[in-house]
């Protein structure tokens, strides 16, 4: 019997047991958009629209629609409702994404009146956008002159996407996607870049946008899916009645074709922009990609991600290790592994840290270990872990990074998107089961990489090498390109360059009627956050805390010990001990045998340090080291074994493995700058208020990042048996610290899990977890030079701890200052991808930031200004109410039934007891406009901020004109 909405017809349904929902999959009969809802006893609701979108060039006409559909709708015709919704929002996600063939538009909310709220304003933008052509010019593209108003100054581009993807292809991931996926997929849309090449953005015309739109941006092009306890037919009932009811079938289908086949392997050699350093040698990628099959065939799909496990799972697998263990490049590539993202799967691997002349002899080495696969398979323990880590996959419910109804959804997209079985790719035990069948007969696996990997023609090689000079030319091809445009504008086009330019910041400084928009308000706020509960039990010597979660059939457990006492040297080493200890050889076990071992038992097992300043004195900061591990319940006893050996019996003698680690590490880190930049800049303007904010920078920011490079350095003359020792120093001193235990499993099981701890236990005496230390506070004005097209700026103050009264309002104050003024000066203005500021309890420190930015003075002017803006200028109360809703519904924020367990336990182990967290929401609600001002002035003064600005080599002269001081990594 169907639940639906008249306009709607039932397809299918499906009860999935080891997920517990149920999904139902609909279709609107008049236009055929399809609805894929998934019920279930959660009340964080979650609403995704998702258009199929193929471009067929790299202009980001995808990508800048996504942008453009969320400026003004028909019946919210305000500047900017996207984000302005933010602000009046409880909500716990809100977004839009744009893939290689999908753009979607989701949010998430506990709230039913702030759910309705969002469908309305979602539903409006995506089919009734107004598509201002200001808009395509902020978001898009435009050109300016250099000098406001001055006609005879150079030609810009501006537009928050152009610089988006500046920023975004500055990554040599990125670009190594792209060039791989240009030579993968000659005739389909993948092969253009659907988030927009910078040299061809300026192409789009808006014209393009507009058609663009028309076509894709239409219900019978459309995929509705909602997860949580609104019932479908509700949905629908909003749908049918905000925007479906208007619509009549479209008569062309969009969709991918298949692509055109190679006959024999294609190698080809390109190149990307190195402009942090002259040397070029050992910074070469050299990866291997194949085409494989059909992403909505699940059999297949499924047989390729066990075949991908098998080769790449973790070290002692025969492809990992060849990757791993190769002199012809420093570590595997970060590209890796099967991609079923798009209509047909690839499978990738390779290597960076190479030289241009070693790709024949890796391709070799690679086709040599897949045919030895194929002629010999693998053994069937081998197999079964694979299959085993596939099932824990399937079983564990996330939720702490996405709404975990939105991972669903997204798992799910890829076969709606290709009118597949989408429900197949949520409910896959079936196949899992036909799998653990296939896997008994010896050649089953075998046979699958011959036929997708070694006999498999469309094979692609990219060597992708660095060059020094490509970003100067590539910069002065675009100022080329401008110069020959300003040549042939008459007087009347440069008049219109001018005059859109006022236009568009006329429209910027313009104050909207937010009223229209529908909001919640602070009553709307639950009196109560909700409460996690667990138990103290002891367990021999040591105190278990546990709780009970519904956790789909897994266990999670973790062995806390109190930090003891380290040198500053040891206290530096400490994040790499944590990644070795899981990676090395256990007693007579090495480190591959142990990589078999941890696949047959656990989903992860891995070491990790925690710290965190008391919550009334910034000075007294407390860490804790913790083994963590999560398994299926039925294999928690051997999870245990594994993690006790882990501790009783590692063995840091395998230095050839230390190595390959830590160059990984290093790989990983240097690539991850110009993604992370604007973190990583906070860190470092941070880093010289208290010993808190300088460890953050120390270990994971961008001085540990140059402490790593000098460590892997310095790995010959007996660097690496010290460094060993090192290691082996930090866990005698861990072995010997106080321990305690966190459990978190299904109710019915937790005495059992409980017993199986006891052998965990030790004869530690206590340790403090105190981290003391020589701390000399000092002013920072830092410029740090990255491989990045664009900038990353951070200004910095200090402030208070977490139960200070001024705390509450300085949480606020970054809401604040984003939504009234630096969201329209840095983000809408200044083209950066993003700006704001916020405050950091735990460091007790205030913090702006901007995020893949074209400007570098001007923004840190911006920063300065927002505080003349709070202080002079006339400002409402609901510009508080929306501040304080955004905090409320940061701490409000639900993750997974695991990880709530989790975090309330770190809290309680600082001090931030469920009493003091609510105690401080509570005050937060309380904030007045005048708390604010008094904080800023209290605290905010521009003679006691610091500065750091992360840059390439383009910024350089203007960070060192702003008296920053220049940093090299």
């Amino acid at each position: 019997m169907s639940n639906s909405h008249p306009a709607f017809e039932l397809v299918t349904s499906a009860e999935i047991d080891s997920l517990g929902v149920r999904v139902e999959e609909y279709r609107h009969k008049v236009t055929g958009a399809q609805h894929l809802h998934i019920a279930a006893d959660n009340r964080e609701n979650v609403f995704l629209v998702a258009l199929r979108t193929v471009p067929q060039d790299s202009t980001g006409v995808a990508h800048i629609l996504e942008h453009t559909a969320l400026c003004g709708s028909e019946k919210y015709p305000v500047r900017d409702p996207f984000f302005m919704m933010i602000r009046r929002s409880l909500n716990t996600f809100m977004n839009a994404f744009t893939s290689s063939d999908w753009t979607a538009y989701p949010f998430a909310s506990q709230n039913r009146k702030d759910f309705d709220n969002l469908l309305d304003v979602y539903l409006d933008a995506v089919f009734f956008a107004k598509l201002d052509p200001l808009d395509f010019a902020q978001e898009g593209h435009r050109l300016e002159f250099s000098e406001p108003g001055n006609p005879e100054s150079e030609l810009v581009y501006k537009g928050v996407v152009f610089n988006e993807m500046k920023g975004a292809m500055s990554s040599v991931s990125s670009q190594l996607w792209q060039a791989l996926s240009r030579y993968l997929f000659p005739t389909t849309t993948y092969h253009w870049n659907s988030g927009g090449e910078p040299t061809d953005i300026p192409k789009l015309t808006y014209e393009q946008l507009q058609a663009f739109y028309r076509t894709h941006y239409h219900p019978s092009n459309a995929t509705f899916m909602t997860f949580g306890d609104i019932p479908a037919a509700e949905h629908q009932a909003a749908f049918e009645e905000k925007a479906l009811h208007r619509f009549e079938k479209l008569d062309k289908v969009i969709e991918v074709g298949r692509e055109d086949r190679y006959l024999a392997p294609v190698s080809v050699e390109e190149f990307y922009p190195l402009s942090d350093s002259d040397d070029t040698s050992g910074k070469t990628h050299i990866v291997l990609a194949w085409l494989l099959g059909d992403v909505t065939d699940l059999e297949e799909a499924l047989t390729a991600h066990l075949l991908s496990g098998v080769l790449l799972d973790n070290s002692a697998s025969p492809l990992m290790k060849l990757l791993e263990t190769t002199e012809l490049g420093s570590s595997p590539s970060p590209l890796l592994g099967l991609d079923d993202t798009q209509r047909e799967m690839a499978f990738v691997c390779g290597i960076e840290g190479s030289e241009r002349d070693r790709a024949d002899e890796l391709e070799k080495q690679v086709m040599d270990v897949l045919r030895d696969v194929a002629e010999n398979g693998v053994p069937y323990e081998q197999l079964a872990a694979s299959l085993h880590q596939l099932e824990l996959q399937q079983r564990e419910i996330g939720g702490d990074g996405f709404p975990y109804g939105l991972q669903l959804i997204l798992t799910a997209l890829t076969g709606a998107t290709h009118r597949g079985d989408a429900i197949g790719l949520l409910n896959i035990d079936a196949t899992l089961e036909k799998l653990r069948e296939r896997i008994k007969d010896p050649r089953f696996i075998a046979d699958k990489a011959r036929e997708l990997l070694v006999e498999n023609q469309h094979r692609v090689r990219v060597i992708l090498r660095p060059d020094t000079e490509l970003a100067a030319r590539r910069e002065q091809a675009e100022k080329d390109r401008l110069a020959e445009l300003r040549s042939t504008l008459g007087d009347g086009e440069k008049q219109q360059i001018i005059q859109t330019a006022r236009a568009l910041q006329e429209r910027q400084e313009r104050e909207d009627d937010a009223s229209i928009l529908p909001k919640v308000g602070v009553e709307d706020i639950p009196a109560e956050m909700p409460r996690v509960e667990g138990e103290t039990v002891p367990v021999g010597r040591q105190k278990l805390t546990r709780y009970s979660a519904g956790t789909n059939g897994l266990v999670y457990q973790q062995v806390v010990c109190a930090l003891p006492d380290f040198s500053e040297e040891e206290k530096q080493l400490l994040p790499y001990y944590c990644q070795v200890l899981s990676e090395v050889g256990l007693g007579e076990k090495d480190y591959l045998e142990v990589q078999q071992w941890q696949a047959r038992v656990c989903g992860a097992l891995h070491g990790f340090t925690s710290s965190r300043t008391a919550i009334d004195d910034l000075h007294q900061l407390r860490g804790h080291f913790v083994l963590s591990g999560k398994a299926l319940a039925a294999n928690q006893e051997p999870l245990t074994e594994l993690m006790e050996a882990t501790l009783e019996q590692v063995r840091f003698d395998e230095l050839p493995r230390i190595r390959e680690l830590l160059q990984q590490t290093l790989a990983r880190r240097e690539q991850g700058v110009v993604g992370n930049g604007h973190a990583l800049a906070m860190a470092a303007a941070s880093s010289g208020f208290n010993r808190a904010a300088y460890e953050s920078h120390a270990t994971g920011g961008l001085l540990g990042l140059r402490h790593l490079k000098g460590l892997v350095q310095g790995f010959g003359q007996g660097g690496l048996d010290n460094l060993a020792e090192k290691f082996q120093a930090i866990h005698r001193k861990i072995l010997s610290a106080e321990r305690q235990f966190l459990l978190v499993g299904e109710e019915e099981k937790l005495p059992d899990f409980t017993r199986a701890l006891s052998t965990l236990g030790n004869e530690a005496v206590g340790t403090s977890g105190i981290i003391d230390g020589p701390f000399e506070p000092r002013r920072v004005q830092e410029l740090w030079l990255a491989n990045s097209q664009v900038n990353f700026c951070s200004r910095a103050y200090a402030t208070v701890p977490m139960q200070h009264p001024d705390a509450a309002p300085l949480a606020v104050l970054g809401g604040f200052l984003r939504n009234g003024f630096l969201h329209r000066t840095i983000r809408e203005q200044g083209g950066a991808y993003g700006g704001g500021a916020g405050h950091d309890s735990n460091i007790g420190v205030f913090r702006f930031f901007s995020y893949r930015d074209p400007r570098m003075g001007e923004t840190l002017q911006d920063f300065d200004d927002s505080l003349n803006w709070l202080a002079d200028g006339t400002h409402q109360d609901a510009q508080v109410e929306e501040a304080i809703l955004g905090v409320v519904g940061g701490l409000d924020k639900p993750g997974s039934p695991a990880g709530e367990a989790k975090k309330a336990f770190h809290s309680e182990l600082y001090g931030r007891t469920h009493e003091i967290r609510e105690e401080f929401r509570r005050r937060v609600t309380e904030v007045k406009l005048e708390d604010l001002q008094r904080a800023a002035a209290t605290y905010l003064k521009p003679e006691l901020a610091s500065t750091a600005v992360v840059t390439g080599k383009h910024g350089r002269e203007a960070g060192l004109a702003l008296g920053l001081a220049e940093e090299k990594l």
